[in-house]
Formats: structure tokens, C-alpha cells, sequence
């Protein structure tokens, strides 16, 4: 809205993404599909102790709920020690993000906070996180690699069940995962991800 009135948005992604910090811990980008349209959004994630006797679980723009069992698959499956850390998850510029694909974004952005290490800022992640820690395959997937290409990103993390079926060729880096200790391999081990002071 402006003063003229309505204008149209040509590339909403842009704007999610334009004040995004690079090279910090516990943000990561992910491809949302909002109707029929790919949106690229950052998911953040503070993980910091708690001096209070119970721990704060805080999700704005997602599932509470669904940010708690995201916890507990980290803790039981990655070995993570999220006990006695307030959790606070936002998805950035207000927007609200219903889908399951946006499990991988949670999981990679609270892993980035908790170990303090960053996800390399050109690099995207999507996929639901079942129970027992596997990576499941999500909807539109050609669509979401196609909008993190156009916008310069160099390396996809998606479900492995996506990639066996994907059909188009990016000149993107796309690295199937199966499971979410493969996803923290990737993302932290391989990449060589620098620790903060």
C-alpha cells in the first residue's frame, strides 16, 4: 500500500530477505509456498540457557506445538542437549508458515544457535522431520529450487525422496538427505562452518 494506492510486488522474496544477517548463527533461508507462489524466507532460532526452572519454548510466525516436537527429535535423534535452553524460533517479516517444510529450517536454525556455528549464507534447506528423525519428502519442489536459483542461491538441502524424482536440472549444488543427523553432517561437518566468538 502506498499512496497512490495498491501496487504490486514483483518479488516478494526480495523484500523477506533484504535486512537478513549474514554469517550468524541460527538463521537459515527456506522456500515457502504461499498459494501458488514460492516465497524465500529466514527462519531464525535463539537457543540460549535458561535460568528459570522450566525452559521457554516461543515460536511467532509457527506451530508452538510443532517447534516442541522438533525439540524433542533433536534431543532423541541428533543428540542434542535442549534441556534447560529457552527456545525462542521467529520466522522473519511477519509472516506465518503453516507447511511441513518448514521442519528442516527449524531443525537446521536451532542446531546453527544451540552449536554456535553459522549455515553458509548461500545455502537454502526444506523438508518435513518425521518422529524418527527422517526426512520427508514436500510438495512443489521444482518450484522451490527454481526461486532459490533465480535468486542466486548455490546449494539446496532438500529431502532425498524429492531429489530421486526431480526431473529439471539446476546449476545449484542439490544435496539429498535422508535422515537429520545427515543434515547436520552436511551443514556443519562438510561445510567446514565457522564457529563465532
Amino acid at each position: 500500500m502506498k499512496e497512490e494506492g495498491l501496487v504490486q510486488v514483483n518479488n516478494p522474496s526480495e523484500i523477506f530477505l533484504a535486512e537478513r544477517p549474514l554469517d550468524v548463527p541460527g538463521s537459515v533461508v527456506l522456500p515457502s509456498i504461499e498459494g501458488t507462489r514460492p516465497i524465500l524466507v529466514e527462519v531464525q532460532a535463539l537457543v540460549s540457557p535458561t535460568n528459570l526452572g522450566t525452559a521457554r519454548r516461543t515460536a511467532i510466525g509457527a506451530d508452538p506445538q510443532r517447534l516442541a516436537l522438533l525439540c524433542a527429535v533433536l534431543e532423541k535423534k541428533a543428540g542434542l542437549n535442549l534441556y534447560g535452553h529457552d527456545i525462542f524460533l521467529n520466522i522473519a517479516g511477519g509472516i506465518r508458515i503453516e507447511e511441513p517444510a518448514l521442519d528442516l529450517g527449524v531443525i537446521c536454525a536451532l542446531a546453527s544457535s544451540l552449536l554456535n556455528k553459522t549455515i553458509p549464507s548461500t545455502t537454502v534447506v526444506c523438508g518435513e522431520v518425521g518422529l524418527a528423525g527422517e526426512i520427508r519428502a514436500t510438495g512443489q519442489i521444482e518450484m522451490r529450487v527454481r526461486e532459490a536459483e533465480r535468486l542466486g542461491f548455490t546449494r539446496f538441502i532438500l529431502p532425498k525422496g524429492n531429489l530421486e524424482r526431480l526431473t529439471w536440472k539446476s546449476r545449484m549444488d542439490l544435496q539429498g538427505v535422508a535422515t537429520i543427523q545427515e543434515v547436520l553432517a552436511v551443514i556443519f561437518d562438510e561445510t567446514g562452518a565457522r564457529k563465532q566468538p
